[in-house]
């Protein structure tokens, strides 16, 4: 009797790209292999997929592969049953990124066959094996990079242009040397930049002034034939070019400097006056930063709902009056998020206040509330505040109504502060957050009572006449031993705001009803707080 079919996807890799252009490749000799093991396990009822999982000049190292991932996503979709290489490591050479592939396979029932070592996941003993395998795998990687490694330092010790970046005033080392090439219209250009930033005593006063004048950074094209670089200066560019040794003709590797074989296009004399100048304002800036530290306690842990640091700024009005704010990195540099709803630019002493009095309230024995502040996150209508795990049971006896525990982990705890961003004269203001409207959710609210369905109750206690079919009906079930309370803010549309059938399969409910107040964010909220 013949075999059900097994649906079986070859997955071919080759770390360079050298040799891909020919007829007959790496890549085709392997997939050739694969092929031929396949059709000799005919009888079985394997077969070959027309599909090509292939990625040339991808290293094996991590798993941002296009043919890995679309191999990977046929899988989750269920289109395939077993996995074909030719060696292990074509499929990875990491050990941590082995173990997550092996983790899909099985959750998708799988199999991973190697055609030239003849090992199949189906059996504890192949598994043994292949984690055997791959790690000496990983093991030679590691090895031939410290090799590359030990050599990159050793010829940078001699002074040795080790590839990169060219910086402006260079060109390519010619053929068999390791020394750049002095670029005389591009040196005459940084001699320019170093003088002119003595002359105007500020990196950003010169981005201006280079941007005015036409100087724009080196452009050069890659082997890919792309274009990189023409702009005008960064004030990031202009730093790293103020500060780059190599003008002195000199190599740095890892915090040491190495005479260079290539010639400097700057004197001492110049460069270490720029260097001292540079200093100085180093110095310069970091008393200003503490001072404007001290008057922004939330300085380094405000964020907005992309995660990007929302830093203090200063602005004045007509009357000279200065105000604070706290505005978004990208926001700041001109850039405009493609999501206009995005909370980028705030009043300090507003949200420093709204914080503030949370943060005095969970921990009313601190002295300085913003101490205990870890993070805050500003996200649409509401204020997420990570603070220290260990202050959980004080800040859930504190909590106020409307206020509820949005995550637990063992080092830390998020809040949910609920407010309203309301658009006065062109920004955002805090005002206070009103009674939101019921949101019945009505998937979950379908769900628990398909929860109480599969139940049927006889002289009081809960009673199925049939265990739950599936791990998702299994699921499912938990939802009928919520608390009453909780399942009528279900019903009702008065859940939090982060509750949704998706956080409830992934939550190990508890059973006493208290704790589950607790864990799904109902503590605060005017929910009653004894067990039944």
């Amino acid at each position: 009797m013949p075999s059900s079919p097994r649906r079986c996807a070859i997955y071919t890799r080759k770390s360079s790209e050298e040799g891909l252009d020919q007829s007959f490749n790496s890549l085709d000799a392997q997939r050739e292999a694969c092929e031929a093991f396949v059709m000799s396990q005919a009888s079985e009822g394997w077969t070959a997929l027309r599909g090509q999982y292939a990625d040339g000049g991808y290293s094996g190292g991590n798993m941002n592969r296009p043919g890995l991932q679309a191999l990977l996503a046929d899988i989750e979709a269920g289109r395939i049953d077993i996995v074909v290489v030719y060696k292990i490591d074509r499929l990875t050479r990491s050990l941590a990124d082995f173990a997550r592939i092996v983790e899909i396979f099985e959750k998708h029932d799988c199999s991973f066959v190697s055609v030239t070592q003849s090992f199949n996941t189906t059996g504890s003993m192949g598994k043994l094996m292949l984690n055997v395998l791959l790690s000496f795998a990983q093991f030679e990687r590691e090895v031939t990079g410290e090799r590359i490694r030990d050599k990159i330092a050793a010829s940078k010790a001699k002074g040795m242009w080790m590839g990169g970046n060219l910086p402006l005033g260079y060109d390519r080392p010619k053929p068999g040397t390791r020394a750049l090439v002095v670029n005389a219209d591009e040196a005459v250009k940084v001699r320019h930049i170093f003088t002119r930033y003595l002359e105007l005593g500020s990196v950003h006063i010169l981005q201006r002034d280079l941007q005015e004048r036409g100087v724009l950074s080196k452009r050069h094209v890659t082997a890919k034939g792309r274009t990189i670089g023409g702009l005008p200066f960064s004030r990031g560019a202009l730093f790293h070019l103020l500060r780059n040794r190599v003008y002195l003709g000199q190599i740095t590797h890892k915090g040491e400097v190495h005479d260079g074989q290539h010639d400097a296009v700057i004197d001492v004399d110049l460069f270490t006056q720029v260097q001292e100048r540079l200093d100085a304002q180093v110095r310069r800036r970091g008393d200003k930063a503490d001072r404007r530290n001290a008057k922004a306690p939330l300085a380094g842990k405000l964020f907005d709902a992309a995660d990007e640091p929302m830093c203090p700024t200063t602005a004045r009005g007509k009357s000279g009056h200065a105000y604070r704010y706290y505005v978004s990195a990208s926001l700041q540099q001109g850039a405009r998020p493609a999501d206009h709803d995005r909370v980028q630019r705030l009043s300090a002493l507003e949200i420093e206040r709204v914080v503030g009095e949370a943060a005095g309230r969970w921990a009313p024995r601190i002295g300085d509330p913003f101490a205990i502040v870890d993070k805050v996150r500003i996200v649409e209508n509401c204020v997420q505040v990570a603070l220290p795990a260990a202050r959980a049971s004080s800040i859930a006896a504190n909590l106020a109504v409307g206020e509820t525990i949005l995550d637990r982990c063992a080092d830390a705890i998020t809040i949910l502060l609920p407010i309203r961003f309301a658009s006065r004269g062109g920004s955002r203001k805090i005002v206070p957050a009103i009674s939101r409207p019921p949101q019945p959710d009505p998937v979950l609210i379908a769900a628990l009572r398909k929860a109480h369905a599969m139940l049927r109750t006889e002289r009081g206690m809960p009673l199925m006449d049939t265990a739950p079919g599936s791990p998702h009906d299994r699921k499912i079930l938990r939802l009928a031993f919520l608390a009453p309370d909780i399942q009528r803010a279900v019903l009702d549309g008065r859940q939090p705001l982060h509750l949704n059938l998706e956080t409830l399969k992934r939550f190990d409910i508890p059973l006493a009803w208290s704790k589950q107040r607790q864990a799904l964010g109902f503590e605060g909220a005017g929910a009653p707080c004894s067990d039944d």
